[in-house]
């Protein structure tokens, strides 16, 4: 049974809906809207929001989408169907209407299409109910029964010598030097003396039916190529020329013979065209595609279906038509006059998939974002002068920069200042797995809030890697010397607040937290410990951390070095965070820190597939070893950086 049924345009405007179980769509369609459509998510057309599975479909020729809602513990088989009958109906409708793309036409409109959908939905139930019985196959059902019983006991031997028979007759057709070549009108036969044809009931083989195209071929043009033939054998001998041509019109001026002969290239005479019936007869021929406007593109060197066109239709012509074929078949390749499809794309999608995971984007990753811009641009009409690479190749760009830019943006500065208006610290905790760079970046944001006139309380709560106290002992100095009390009336601005080793890290952080706000100090930023995303116990224990002191803001601290390994990393941080915590909303990972961006050139794959997995922004990223090593993410920058070649 089926919640609702909504179509919608995508300026917002409702165009009809249907209230089946539940009382309202409001809810799971704008959830819908903001963590899919506006994120550029559509890869798998399938969406989960609380208790419900949300299923859509995007018409992009006339900007409209189709959602289908049910409970996700039903397996309902017949929603792809109806989803697809009730989009076919609904546009040939009521496509006069839609057409006029305005709004004021669309809420004029009236959408009467109950008694349609109504149809539609118990036409789909009734099929999916209804179940072919499955028969057994019968053996003269079957190929092999086809099949005579001649081709059935051939030896393996003879497909060898046949191929190699065939591999010598194609040498002695492309040497062309040995003598004229002859026509054979007979039919081919095979080592019996059978005729090889569908009358004695024998399949054709590729190599036979090449070879029948191949004799058909020379049959055809049998004239033109002996003549050529002749040509080549008298070429050395004919050095004269014909009789001179006469213009039609003013005839030529300075009365030169022309001539007319064989052009030869090195004593060797070129081929002349031959007509399309080669493409039949010699499959094997290789044949020079041209490049056409098509081209231009060359930081990803991908190809499309248009562009091929493009170049066949700027070739052909200027062979039979002159520059004026040429300039039309150009033209004709590049201006928008067909609605993009699946096949269109899918060679440039396939190159650019590939890129992306050569940029270390996760494979996983690579392939939804291909197949969200394949649903965003199916059935959209290209513009004109553009071509298909052109337009998937931005169409991506946007959508990459549309994941990169956050849903929820973090304001540090001005989170810390609301929280001094509370009188109360706010806390900050890092976690990661091992050797990311924990304690290094969170020392360059202490100095980051130090130099905007924050006082900071760091937590040594990583109370199981040796030396880890240490080390943030040893930031806390240079820092203290960097921002000493005199320049700030006496006051400390950055204190270590540690219990050795071998403690409970929850219990470190809820002292510190206390310390911090009997003290005054603005921010807590709490370290702990590095840990694998598959260590149980430790990821209890940080999971207990973050539940019993709740703090303001959780960052994940990962390495841009990493491609697949960010995916899995991320997933079974929130996983386990979720899983582990005592409360009844978890508290999961609020933003990402992405360390060592400087080791990376151009592979900044890690970026995109850290925040299309979470959905979490890039808060800060780490790039050298000094404190002033700390950007913001340029969203516009990362994805020039992952689109060049």
């Amino acid at each position: 049974m089926l919640d609702f049924f909504t179509i919608f345009s995508k300026g917002g405007l409702v165009l009809w809906c249907f209230q089946g179980v539940s009382d309202s769509c409001t809810g799971p369609v704008n959830a819908l809207i903001r963590s899919v459509l506006l994120q550029e998510r559509g890869g798998n057309n399938s969406f989960t929001h609380e208790a419900l599975t949300l299923k859509y479909k995007l018409d992009n020729q006339f900007e409209l989408v189709f959602v289908v809602g049910f409970q996700k513990i039903l397996t309902l088989t017949y929603v792809d169907k109806l989803i697809d009958d009730v989009h076919r109906l609904f546009r040939d409708k009521y496509r006069t209407e839609i057409q006029q793309h305005s709004a004021l036409s669309l809420l004029n409109g009236t959408f009467d299409f109950q008694n349609d959908f109504l149809r539609l939905l118990r036409e789909a139930e009734e099929s999916s109910k209804i179940r072919v019985p499955a028969t057994m196959k019968k053996f003269e059902d079957s190929e092999k029964a086809k099949k005579p019983v001649r081709s059935m006991i051939e030896t393996r031997g003879e497909k060898p010598k046949e191929k190699a028979k065939n591999n010598k007759k194609k040498g002695t057709k492309k040497e062309g030097s040995d003598g004229p070549l002859t026509t054979n009108k007979a039919v081919p036969a095979d080592k019996s003396g059978l005729p090889v044809g569908p009358e004695n009931g024998a399949e054709l083989s590729k190599e036979e039916l090449i070879r029948r195209k191949r004799e058909e071929f020379i049959q055809k043009h049998g004239r033109g190529m002996e003549k050529s033939s002749k040509s080549k054998s008298d070429a050395p001998k004919e050095k004269g020329k014909k009789a001179p041509r006469v213009w039609e019109l003013g005839g030529c001026a300075n009365k030169e013979v022309l001539d007319y002969s064989t052009p030869t290239t090195n004593g060797t005479p070129e081929a002349a065209p031959l007509s399309e019936d080669i493409n039949l007869a010699f499959p094997h021929v290789l044949q020079i595609r041209g490049t056409g406007p098509g081209g231009q593109l060359q930081d990803l060197d991908c190809s499309s279906s248009d562009d091929e066109g493009a170049a066949q239709n700027s070739t052909k012509p200027s062979a039979t038509k002159g520059t004026l074929g040429g300039m039309f078949g150009m033209l004709k390749g590049l201006v928008g006059s067909k609605s993009l499809s699946r096949e269109d794309m899918e060679s440039v999608l396939d190159k650019m998939r590939d890129h992306l995971i050569a940029k270390n984007v996760a494979a996983d990753i690579a392939v939804q974002l291909c197949e969200s811009v394949a649903n965003k641009l199916e059935g959209k009409v290209m513009g004109t002068f553009s071509t298909v690479t052109s337009t998937v190749k931005q169409a991506l760009q946007e959508s990459l920069v549309q994941i990169l830019q956050p849903q929820r943006r973090v304001d540090m500065l001005r989170d810390i200042m609301d929280a001094q208006r509370r009188q109360r610290p706010y806390v900050v905790t890092f976690c990661g797995v091992n050797g990311v760079g924990k304690s290094t970046n969170l020392a360059k944001i202490s100095f980051w809030l130090l130099e905007n006139g924050f006082s900071v309380l760091i937590a040594a709560c990583d109370t199981f890697r040796a030396g880890a106290v240490e080390q943030l002992r040893t930031h806390t100095r240079r820092l203290s010397a960097l921002h000493p009390p005199e320049k700030h009336g006496g006051r400390t601005m950055v204190q270590l607040f540690e219990k050795g080793y071998g403690k409970d890290a929850a219990g470190i952080a809820m002292e510190a937290i206390a310390f911090a706000r009997n003290q005054g100090f603005d921010v807590v930023l709490v370290d702990t410990a590095g840990r694998m995303q598959d260590n149980a116990p430790l990821m209890t224990a940080l999971a207990k951390l973050i539940t019993v002191n709740t703090p303001d803001l959780v960052l994940f601290v990962g390495e841009a070095l990493v491609g697949n390994e960010a995916v899995d990393q991320l997933v079974k941080f929130n996983r386990a965070l979720a899983d582990h915590s005592m409360a009844q909303t978890p508290r999961l990972i609020d933003g990402i820190v992405l360390t060592k961006f400087d080791t990376i050139d151009d592979k900044v794959g890690a970026a995109i597939s850290m925040t299309y997995i979470t959905s979490k922004p890039i808060v800060f990223v780490g790039t050298g070893q000094t404190y002033c090593d700390l950007r913001s993410l340029n969203a516009k920058a990362v994805v020039a950086a992952l689109m060049k070649a």
